[in-house]
């Protein structure tokens, strides 16, 4: 049996407490909740949660949030305890180590932790049991399968090549469901004329599929995250500080005040990525905003590259994400593809995350 409390209950946590409810996993149980304002807790025997009247529980509860409280509740479970941040706070992530030396396991999609400082990583690597041999059902774990490509099993086969003994040449890849809706629509080998690049993010804005203000997708930074956190995995010690990013945003939007005046600017850049997007054609390939861990060569980071038609990133349709990794079993190449964001995909990463720690408890 494992005791679960959700610190954070948007899209995702909510998400996650509706497949909980719709398998009835009875090894799982929900004994806290908490947002920003308010938590709510289970008695001292750790009875399970409602998992359909909990949003009421929640706003109904007078009780302040407070992590520290929340947390040491799940310290004192007598059974397994796992924390699941579904903020995309870094003071969140902040916390982790204090909770996986408290004995609580953390999973998450929250890429903060994963991919900020290399210091706060390499202490949540050294304590989470996972990554090391484990002593007992108490020994914490971390599992954040979420943090790239949602509930793809990127980061469970990258550590199955280490853990094997493979050696990780290249790992490459459209990490992002924003940037890949946009240049699969933009950028093709099609005869039929495209939508100009600012239309283009104009109705991924309005499909919801960027960022408020869509320079948060365009500037790569959300690539440069999943790119360092795959590259921590396979062994390098990448530091967004001096990971390589190109930003597609031009230069004089960068700076502006509002989205809004981002968005009205945009059209006067057209034929900026029209000219880009017209010599990949000449070449016969397509443009593609891509992330890259290069092992041997040294050169990882977020380019905006060109592709022939032939290879896998030229086909990919609507938001998919697509990760290929070059490693010495695999030389021709292995590749994960399919819906990398998205509330019930990125829940399915996190649910199997807490399965993968229940089976541990349960074996030993």
């Amino acid at each position: 049996m494992v005791n679960i409390g959700i610190v954070g209950v948007g899209l995702v946590g909510s998400e996650l407490l509706a497949q909980l409810h719709a398998t009835s996993a009875k090894c799982l149980k929900i004994v806290g909740l908490t947002n920003s304002r308010n938590m709510v807790i289970s008695d001292t025997e750790y009875k399970p949660l409602s998992l359909t009247q909990w949003k009421q529980e929640l706003e109904g509860s007078n009780v302040a949030a407070d992590l520290g409280v929340f947390a040491k509740y799940l310290a004192d479970s007598p059974e397994h305890a796992v924390i699941v941040d579904c903020t995309a706070s870094d003071a969140v992530s902040q916390l982790y180590p204090a909770w996986l030396k408290a004995g609580v396991s953390v999973v998450t999609p929250n890429k903060k932790g994963f991919s900020g400082s290399l210091d706060l990583y390499k202490e949540i690597v050294s304590l989470a049991a996972n990554l090391g041999p484990s002593t007992g059902a108490k020994t914490p774990m971390a599992y954040h399968e979420s943090t790239v490509g949602a509930g793809l099993p990127v980061l469970s086969t990258l550590t199955d090549f280490v853990k094997t003994g493979d050696e990780i040449e290249k790992i490459e890849g459209i990490f992002s469901g924003t940037l890949s809706y946009l240049f699969n629509n933009f950028s093709s080998l099609s005869s039929t004329g495209s939508q100009s690049f600012s239309e283009n993010v104009k109705v991924a804005k309005e499909l919801g599929y960027t960022e408020p203000d869509p320079r948060d997708d365009l500037n790569g930074m959300d690539v440069a995250r999943k790119v360092t956190i795959c590259g921590r995995l396979a062994g390098l010690d990448l530091d967004l500080s001096t990971l390589p990013v190109e930003n597609i945003v031009p230069g004089p939007l960068q700076a502006v005040a509002s989205a809004d005046e981002f968005m009205a600017k945009l059209p006067e850049f057209d034929d900026h990525f029209s000219k880009l997007n017209e010599e990949a054609k000449k070449e016969g390939q397509v443009l593609r905003c891509v992330g890259l861990v290069d092992v041997k060569g040294g050169n990882s980071g977020v380019k905006l590259l060109k592709y022939p038609g032939s290879h896998p990133f030229a086909s990919l349709q609507g938001s998919d994400n697509i990760i290929k990794f070059t490693t010495k079993y695999f030389p021709n190449g292995l590749i994960i593809q399919g819906a990398g964001a998205g509330a019930a995909v990125t829940s399915y990463g996190i649910f199997s995350d807490l399965l993968k720690i229940q089976e541990r408890v349960e074996g030993f």
